[in-house]
């Protein structure tokens, strides 16, 4: 049997007047969406775009909700009660599902972005509430989760599905976490680079640090950062390599790897 693979990019980060990403190429290229609720990206006009050229390219949509950190990007860490972010995140669900289901259209999936998800990662207790909040939304949507993360453990204790990602142009550290931005080795630069290193992680199943750690894992989906000059054609690339890997692109809900 052919195995499947979901690749998936963060979308809709524009706002007002100002432009993020290639939102239209990538959509012809990923098999799912992560779109941006209006807390970190986004607004009310970028997201009915974004959710009506994601309908005309078939492709799956999610939330990818983030703290209420719009200047930051959602890039820096916050420390929120429970109960707040909860909050936060069940209105930026309500926000996505609500426009998407006026164009048509069911969201499949949530991804934590930015600071929330580094940090969920990190911490069970933090893990736990964005779980929480998933599963008090609606239990039946796709946990999208760092893989070998604390979010990978509470989205299974909560009883979600999830599908455990790598990321196409990041690199890892040895405990599994993303090497920080502020670091010079942080990004993979270059479409082939970003093969090679997806390549070598699936071939083993495995997170590789820049050390050469392997953490064995299950591998369901492939982020390419939207907001990166190089996504289009590191996408691209993907798709092409991995087809010709004999892996079949499919969109999160038709994955044979959904935990």
């Amino acid at each position: 049997m052919t195995a499947t693979i979901n690749l998936n990019a963060d979308l809709g980060e524009s706002y007002g007047a100002w432009e993020m990403g290639s939102d239209a190429a990538l959509l012809a290229i990923v098999g799912s969406a992560n779109l941006a609720c209006g807390f970190h990206a986004g607004d009310p006009l970028v997201m009915r775009r974004t959710l009506r050229l994601a309908r005309d390219a078939g492709v799956g949509i999610g939330a990818h909700p983030s703290f209420p950190d719009l200047q930051g990007f959602g890039r820096r860490p916050m420390t929120l009660p429970a109960d707040e972010l909860e909050a936060i995140l069940l209105y930026q669900m309500a926000a996505l599902a609500g426009m998407a289901r006026a164009e048509g259209l069911a969201m499949a999936h949530v991804k934590p972005h930015g600071a929330l998800s580094n940090m969920a990662c990190r911490d069970a207790a933090l893990a736990a509430t964005v779980a929480r909040a998933i599963k008090a939304f609606d239990p039946g949507l796709i946990l999208l989760a760092p893989a070998c993360s604390e979010l990978v453990h509470a989205g299974q204790s909560a009883g979600l599905r999830v599908v455990q990602e790598i990321f196409a142009d990041r690199a890892y550290l040895d405990d599994g976490n993303l090497v920080p931005r502020s670091r010079p080795d942080a990004m993979i630069h270059g479409a082939e680079a970003a093969l090679a290193h997806v390549t070598a992680m699936l071939a083993e199943q495995a997170l590789i640090s820049v050390n050469g750690v392997r953490r064995p894992t299950s591998i369901g989906s492939i982020c390419v950062h939207g907001d990166s000059p190089e996504a289009v054609a590191t996408a691209a690339l993907l798709r092409d390599g991995l087809g010709r890997q004999g892996y079949r692109l499919v969109s999160l809900v038709d994955l044979d790897r959904v935990i």
